[in-house]
């Protein structure tokens, strides 16, 4: 998947002197350019051209390039200072794509929000053009906002551009309420909808016809997730045959993109008391279904944060999964990475839940590659939302206020094993070892309740655990390090060494006791494992290990394999 969304459009002059009329917008360039060579070559159209059309993610706006142009060429081409000085939309048809529609939605969110409509069923149902038209504020509001960034754009005066856009929606209005009286729209809750494609299939606007049919068959409906359940059932009464099948599903994946690129929409579908944790997890569960569905089953920890889908969001995800509606799915990407890069806490008030969320949802989305988002795109947003996990607010909510010296150094463990990006590893080992110089938790690991074995078995844990937090080799080693020193002198403090050596047992128990505190089992590599291992030498040297191995045989190779695990024998 690229960076944007990306669509095509094929637009077509029927006449050599007519002007460019939008015939279709899909995400499939193979279907752009085979329907636009067909029109040409059937002679239905005097020319055709294709463009690729690609959304900025960051300021939200198409960028087109034409990767097809045929037919007869266009006249007075020469006055290319005329041609830049109109605007974008100069005629009804160019309202109606994606491009234009996304503005729209912009331009009339709370609008479209207070009617439980999109932009698609605004410019197909003539009860809400009429709504609209009559509230007169409303329309006046929007086009007074777009009209100014585009006079000073193109360099004519506001008022101008005002009046052509006036025009240009009476012209819409008046088109689509006049088309709506004479019964010009089909009704697929009356007419079935496979019938319906096929009958419209040669009409020149069947994109339009259609569309005002499914926009009719969603007018009933208030609740977004019901006009999603609507939608999918006149998708799976879609028409079997190649070209009426894309048809129709065409004209439902436009409304459907819109719903679920929409956050009130989002929230209908997949439940609105959900925070924005469980939201992206949801999304994930949606947009790849099939490879999350497989890793809940493999990772208990992803299975806890994953939330169960409602009924109209598992079906769309069975479709999403059969590899249709593909621009549906590119809108739930770019949700979830626009929220990932985002401010917004996922688990606002519970730090660790965070945490528990993030790696969760890291694990799907990679398992889920090219269905959502590129590895790419995935470790890039999930390096910048470490950055805010590894800032002071953050660590200091999570730290709390009564935490024991050694659980804060745990959970900044956990905090550095969850973070990605080289700076934000380095910050999160800055944290870890400000706690563990810290003279709190020298003093709690050599004074504290546990008995001495106990603290070096946790020191233990903790320095073998440094090695799978991924950061810099100068500040892993320098964990360690300091973990080594504190374990040598709670060793020291006991003389736990000593007293393990003139201990009153079986040579054999005493060596496999030296030697598991010799190998960073039971205490951390360092002097107090240094001690153990001088000791446990010469243990093997003592007549008494003999005796014991002349007196049980089996006993030498117990022994030959402590040695080889400490590395003190060949």
């Amino acid at each position: 998947m690229d960076r944007g969304q990306i669509h095509y459009e094929l637009f077509v002059r029927r006449n050599p002197g007519s002007g460019w009329v939008l015939d279709l917008a899909t995400e499939d360039r193979i279907r752009a350019v085979e329907t636009a060579e067909a029109l040409l070559e059937a002679g239905h159209v005097a020319a055709v051209r294709v463009c690729k059309e690609v959304l900025d993610p960051d300021t939200r706006e198409f960028r087109s390039v034409t990767i097809l142009n045929k037919g007869a060429p266009e006249r007075g081409k020469q006055k290319k200072a005329v041609e830049n000085r109109e605007p974008l939309c100069v005629s009804p048809q160019d309202l109606y794509t994606v491009h234009a529609r996304e503005r729209i939605g912009r331009l009339l969110d709370n609008w479209l929000l207070r009617q439980r409509a999109t932009p698609f069923e605004l410019l197909h149902r003539a009860d809400l053009v009429e709504k609209l038209d009559a509230s007169g504020v409303e329309l006046q509001h929007a086009v007074q906002k777009v009209a100014v960034p585009e006079a000073q754009a193109r360099g004519v005066g506001v008022h101008e551009i005002i009046r052509t856009f006036q025009t240009l929606i009476e012209r819409t209005i008046s088109r689509l309420i006049k088309d709506h009286r004479r019964g010009a729209f089909p009704d697929f809750a009356r007419e079935n909808f496979a019938a319906g494609v096929e009958r419209l299939w040669n009409e020149p606007e069947r994109g339009y016809l259609l569309g005002a049919g499914v926009a009719a068959y969603l007018a009933g409906s208030t609740r977004w997730d019901d006009k999603i359940s609507r939608l999918l059932d006149l998708a799976e009464k879609a028409p079997m045959e190649s070209g009426g099948r894309i048809a129709a599903l065409a004209a439902i994946e436009q409304p459907l993109a819109e719903i679920v690129g929409g956050k009130a929409g989002l929230g209908d579908l997949l439940g609105a008391d959900l925070d924005l944790g469980d939201t992206l997890a949801a999304i994930t569960r949606l947009a790849g279904a099939r490879a999350v569905e497989a890793l809940i089953q493999m990772e208990p920890s992803v299975a806890k944060v994953m939330p169960q889908l409602p009924p109209a969001a598992a079906r769309l995800a069975t479709w999403l999964d059969g590899g249709q509606f593909d621009s549906v799915r590119a809108a739930l990407a770019q949700r979830v990475l626009r929220e990932l890069v985002g401010p917004r806490r996922l688990k606002p008030g519970d730090p660790d839940a965070e945490i528990t969320c993030l790696r969760a949802l890291a694990m799907a989305l990679t398992a889920a590659d090219g269905r959502i988002l590129q590895l790419e795109d995935v470790h890039n947003a999930f390096s910048t939302r470490s950055a805010t996990l590894v800032a002071s607010d953050f660590v200091e909510a999570l730290l709390g206020k009564d935490r024991s010296a050694r659980d804060e150094v745990e959970t900044l463990a956990r905090l550095a094993e969850n973070v990605t990006g080289a700076a934000n590893k380095r910050q999160a080992a800055r944290w870890l070892g400000a706690n563990i110089s810290a003279l709190k938790f020298e003093k709690e690991m050599r004074y504290g309740p546990d008995t001495p074995p106990a603290k070096l078995a946790a020191l233990a844990t903790l320095q073998r655990g440094i090695d799978r937090l991924g950061l810099p080799d100068e500040d892993r080693d320098l964990l360690k390090g300091r973990l080594g020193e504190i374990g040598g002198h709670v060793e020291a403090d006991s003389r736990l060494v000593t007293l393990l050596t003139r201990a009153e047992a079986p040579i054999v128990h005493k060596l496999n006791l030296l030697l598991r505190l010799a190998i960073g089992e039971a205490a951390p590599l360092g002097p107090a494992a240094d001690r153990a291992r001088i000791e446990a030498l010469k243990l093997t040297r003592a007549p008494e290990l003999r005796e014991e191995i002349a007196r049980s045989p089996q006993v030498a190779d117990k022994v030959r394999d402590l040695l080889r695990t400490a590395g003190l024998a060949a």
